[in-house]
């Protein structure tokens, strides 16, 4: 497969003025990134989700730099061509500006993502604006931000009423104007979300925002339902089970090994160069050869 040309941010602009949406996913390993980039997904996020899908910690508070760089490095070296958006952690970027940039900074250098993305409103825009004047991109999230959870008083839908709805309108300008490419919509009702969308010169990406969004972000453990005893969500769509997949080959193995199934003999080795061969592959043999 050919390298693809990856996206960034000015196509990005153009995407939204063509009507063009644009596909996001959430990764944080190797082999994860690698798939997103040969099914043609645009974006990739190391989001803090991890600390709930890969981690195992209950929020995405305890999610910190060292994990979120960790986990970018992988994704960076399993999708070459692939726009890189990480997270900032809950508490790195509502210090002082030089703290702020150190955890930015990290993130870029050490984990080789191409932007950060900062959950809030109009009280990070000067955050937002430190950033991008350092020559880093922002994707902005507002709507529900999960490492507000606690504060806006759990999961809970935005933007059912006009007063909330102009709240998240004066965000998404403000984080605009903060230079911001971009803003992320979570769970936001589809009318306030078009209606964002439509007074933003940047695009909107939305999950759980409906379709009136510039283009979509799903976390890749939803969409493959890969854990075990998976809580449906509304917002999201599951295109495979891989889940049920692994456990069934896995018990499969168990059995096997159990009951002495495998290994059989078409997995043993004689001590010959065709099995060597077979073990080593035939670069050795020509190796050897030579």
């Amino acid at each position: 497969m050919a390298a693809k040309t990856p996206l960034n941010i000015v196509k990005m602009k153009k995407m939204k003025k063509e009507g063009d949406p644009i596909t996001m996913v959430t990764a944080y390993d190797y082999p994860t990134a690698q798939l997103a980039e040969e099914a043609g997904v645009e974006m990739l996020l190391i989001g803090d989700s991890l600390g709930n899908v890969v981690l195992g910690y209950d929020s995405t508070i305890p999610v910190t730099v060292d994990d979120i760089v960790y986990h970018s490095r992988a994704v960076a070296r399993g999708a070459q061509s692939t726009f890189i958006v990480a997270d900032l952690p809950f508490m790195t970027y509502h210090g002082s500006i030089d703290e702020t940039l150190r955890s930015v900074k990290r993130i870029m250098q050490e984990g080789h993502a191409h932007a950060v993305k900062l959950e809030g409103g109009a009280e990070i825009a000067d955050t937002v604006a430190a950033i991008t004047r350092a020559g880093v991109p922002v994707l902005a999230h507002i709507g529900l931000t999960p490492q507000s959870v606690h504060q806006i008083g759990g999961y809970r839908v935005q933007g059912k009423d006009e007063q909330d709805a102009q709240r998240l309108l004066n965000d998404a300008k403000a984080l605009e104007a903060a230079g911001a490419f971009g803003v992320v919509l979570e769970l936001v009702t589809e009318d306030t979300a078009a209606m964002i969308t439509g007074q933003l010169s940047i695009p909107t990406i939305g999950i759980g925002a409906g379709r009136g969004c510039d283009g979509q972000v799903l976390v890749f453990h939803d969409v493959v339902k890969y854990t075990s005893a998976y809580r449906e969500k509304r917002f999201v769509k599951t295109y495979a089970d891989i889940g049920a997949t692994i456990r069934t080959a896995l018990e499969e193995y168990v059995n096997e090994v159990k009951t002495r199934a495998f290994p059989a003999e078409q997995h043993a080795f004689n001590p010959d160069q065709e099995a060597l061969d077979s073990l080593y592959g035939a670069k050795r043999k020509g190796e050897e050869q030579a």
